[in-house]
């Protein structure tokens, strides 16, 4: 049997000495990662955007004439019935000027009117006459005493006759209704009547645009009014994603300023989009999605900002895996997957994907621990240290 000498046992257990240091001094050191845990829970699909609210029938009150506005007595939250009053227009004050002129206007409708019934009066007059004549002309024509030339003659003047005493009474009333226009300016400023608007139904007073005494020209929006209990939501988001929505969808209100999210569901889908300039400059085409709340709040009012989730898709029980975990490979979806200290690479098949989850339909099982936002450094096989 052959034996080891002291200094060769020496010599080999320093060799292996000097390997096993070697070995470990340019062993590659394991790579830190962050993990994350393979779990089952609910899983919901949604879009989440910025909406506000606003009431569902909303009335704008504007004033059907020019005139002074009498100060509003009415304040924004102030209830309304309807055909109360809200607001009251004062015809303007005409100068001595403005009063000439309107007079001198309503003077020459005045002659107008009378010409045109003068011009009636001739022509029913001229009728009058052409219509016996062709009565007349008619008879002796059946007695063969004119000409049938002579008799269409008679007929065709009272026929044009006919037409033109037409047009002279449409003159006639276009004259009359251009004097009681003029006539009514005066008459409004020496009665002073005022205009009194009423609310078309009942509700509250959302917005006052004017509420001091001051000239206003007819159109000019005055009061807002409508029904504060009957909110509904408007969420506008992507053209791309509104397709995705449909009526009836969940939908979640947050951040709108009380504790608990609001329920809501989706009425409506508005069927044109709209450009609209993102906070980067971008141009987008958005969609309005209307929503009714299931319930009233009455802390959220009129044009509150809201933010909502628009629930696509959910699912109570799945079992889920960080979205960031995933990467694509070659053959589809893949993670890494953390088996004694090591990052195995394996494939995995994806169901439904929110944002910060995705469903696992094959490939990995409950417990499993994973290594999410994998860098380009990780390796399959490659020893790594986990952080939760």
């Amino acid at each position: 049997m052959m034996t080891f000498s002291k200094t060769r046992r020496i010599a080999a257990f320093s060799f292996v000495a000097a390997a096993l240091l070697l070995f470990l001094v340019f062993r590659p050191s394991p790579l830190p990662v962050d993990s994350g845990v393979v779990s089952k829970g609910p899983l919901r699909v949604v879009l989440e955007a910025e909406g506000f609210s606003r009431v569902e029938d909303r009335f704008v009150i504007a004033a059907p004439v020019s005139g002074r506005l009498v100060r509003i007595a009415f304040s924004e939250g102030d209830t309304v019935e309807k055909g109360a009053t809200v607001a009251e227009l004062l015809p303007v004050a005409l100068d001595a000027r403005e009063y000439r002129e309107a007079s001198a206007r309503a003077a020459a409708a005045m002659a107008a009117y009378d010409e045109s019934l003068a011009r009636e009066h001739q022509a029913v007059l001229n009728l009058e006459q052409a219509n016996r004549r062709s009565i007349r002309y008619n008879n002796l024509y059946s007695e063969g005493a004119v000409s049938k030339e002579a008799f269409e003659l008679a007929r065709n003047e009272a026929d044009v006759l006919r037409k033109e005493a037409d047009a002279v009474r449409s003159a006639t009333a276009s004259a009359r209704f251009s004097f009681e226009a003029q006539q009514a300016i005066i008459d409004r400023q020496i009665a002073g009547r005022s205009v009194r608007i009423e609310a078309p139904v009942s509700g509250k007073v959302l917005r006052l645009h004017e509420k001091s005494e001051r000239v206003v020209v007819a159109g000019v929006p005055l009061v807002d009014i409508g029904d504060p209990s009957a909110i509904e939501i408007v969420i506008d988001i992507l053209s791309s994603d509104a397709v995705r929505v449909k009526p009836g969808n969940r939908v979640l209100v947050e951040e709108w300023g009380g504790g608990s999210p609001l329920e809501a569901v989706v009425k409506s889908v508005e069927p044109a989009a709209f450009t609209k300039i993102s906070a980067l400059g971008i141009e987008e085409k958005r969609v309005n999605i209307i929503a009714a709340l299931k319930r009233y709040e009455p802390k959220l009012g009129d044009n509150f900002r809201v933010q909502a989730s628009i629930v696509l898709r959910e699912k109570s029980r799945s079992l889920l895996v960080p979205v960031s975990s995933l990467f694509r490979g070659s053959g589809g979806w893949q993670v890494f997957v953390i088996e004694s200290g090591k990052a195995v690479r394996k494939p995995v098949v994806i169901g439904l994907r929110s944002a910060f989850h995705a469903e696992v339909l094959d490939g990995l099982d409950d417990g499993d621990r994973v290594v999410v936002h994998p860098t380009n450094e990780l390796g399959d096989g490659m020893r790594v240290i986990f952080r939760e």
